[in-house]
């Protein structure tokens, strides 16, 4: 990723380089005017521009101009000064935004908004409001911060897109919308979506003063005024996401097994361990590597670390897109069937059980044959607990018998 720094002033772009370089491990080229700076732009593609407002060779912002013109790539602008007429007159341009020249912090937020926009580019964004007009002002905000936006006539139609893009990340939806106004549509969506699944902004026009915390009262994130002004809505949006980034981050740390990434025992239970006559059927199988700690005797613990992880991706690709996977402790692993009986789950089980045979897992040691024995058994009206020790007996049988291979009851 390449990014251009176009600043006079040699220890303002020092210290942004430094900061992006050491933070975001980009490339980082620096123009100290306009001349260099257009030389540089026809030699390289660059991610973002971030330009200073008046150099020695042009003023008034006649590079940003150029950057989003000619070169079609976002600007972020410094400025040392900027009344209330040039600001109006920067943000009709198109700018990502501007950030004035005072301290430390504000080159910090520089390195934060590219952080910002890169991670955008794979965030789809929802916008619901009735009006054309509206709608289409937010959706020319969010795109000049690299968002993938989609768009809905009213709550209806928001539910709908929601139903058929499930990996939107943000919804921003207006008050006032025919058929289902704002508020209804995120009790509907909070029905289905758990925070930390989707993030959301109200949007209202009215002068209602407790509709702000009637929208957050009924599950959204944030409330914005109409009119709003860039810099606010732009604010709004990047706190509101890092919110949601930070609770996923937390979740997952609470959630997911730290080396390997699959589902911990505290998250295999809370989502299994009802009765069967509440769940439907449910069959678990409990795998454990073979010889594991001879891997680690002799080829060490990085090693072994190194297997856990490719053997925990083997299992999340066969079967962590239907079923729940989950590291119990040490090398050994738990699979929840939810819906199958025991001899469905055995075949599939034994299917991946001849794929790891055959594919040996590449270490820093070389390529190591891996297999692992198994214990399946289905949950009959009883605790889960009770259904896991059987499978664990059925495991030791496995092994008993002589390792790599599957019992099932």
């Amino acid at each position: 990723m390449r990014v251009l720094i176009v600043e006079d002033s040699h220890t303002v772009s020092k210290v942004l380089k430094h900061l992006i370089v050491q933070e975001l491990g980009y490339h980082v080229d620096i123009a100290p005017d306009m001349s260099c700076a257009l030389t540089l732009l026809e030699q390289h593609q660059y991610f973002v521009v971030v330009a200073d407002l008046n150099l020695p060779d042009a003023s008034n912002g006649d590079i940003v101009r150029l950057v989003l013109s000619s070169y079609k790539t976002p600007c972020i602008v410094l400025t040392s000064n900027l009344d209330a007429h040039q600001r109006r007159e920067i943000l009709k341009l198109g700018i990502v935004d501007y950030i004035p020249k005072d301290n430390r912090y504000s080159y910090q937020y520089v390195v934060k908004l590219i952080d910002r926009l890169y991670r955008n580019q794979q965030v789809k964004v929802l916008v619901a409001d009735d009006s054309v007009v509206s709608r289409k002002f937010v959706r020319m905000l969010l795109e000049h911060h690299l968002f993938q936006v989609l768009e809905a006539n009213d709550g209806e139609e928001a539910l709908e897109v929601l139903e058929r893009e499930p990996d939107i990340q943000l919804l921003i939806t207006d008050y006032n919308m025919p058929k289902i106004d704002g508020v209804e549509l995120i009790l509907r969506v909070r029905e289905k979506y758990h925070r930390k699944d989707i993030a959301i902004i109200g949007l209202s026009n009215d002068n209602d003063e407790s509709l702000s915390a009637k929208f957050i009262k009924n599950g959204a994130n944030d409330f914005l005024q109409k009119p709003f002004v860039h810099e606010e809505f732009h604010c709004r949006v990047l706190n509101t996401l890092d919110s949601l980034d930070m609770m996923r981050n937390l979740w997952a740390k609470a959630n997911r097994d730290y080396l390997t990434k699959s589902y911990t025992r505290r998250y295999f239970f809370s989502q299994h361990d009802t009765k069967d006559s509440e769940s439907g059927r449910l069959t678990v199988a409990l795998l454990d590597i073979d010889f594991f700690k001879k891997i680690n005797d002799t080829h060490g613990h990085d090693t072994g670390d190194q297997v856990l992880i490719e053997f925990a991706q083997r299992l999340e690709n066969a079967f962590g897109a239907n079923f729940t996977v989950a590291r119990f402790g040490g090398e050994e692993f738990v699979i929840a069937f939810k819906g199958l009986d025991s001899t469905k789950a055995s075949t599939l089980i034994n299917k991946f059980r001849e794929q790891c045979a055959a594919n040996p897992i590449n270490t820093s040691a070389g390529d190591l044959h891996v297999s692992f024995s198994c214990g399946v058994s289905t949950r009959e009206n009883e605790t889960l607990d009770h259904a896991l020790q059987r499978a664990d007996e059925l495991l030791y049988q496995a092994k008993a018998a002589g390792r790599n291979q599957v019992m099932s009851q």
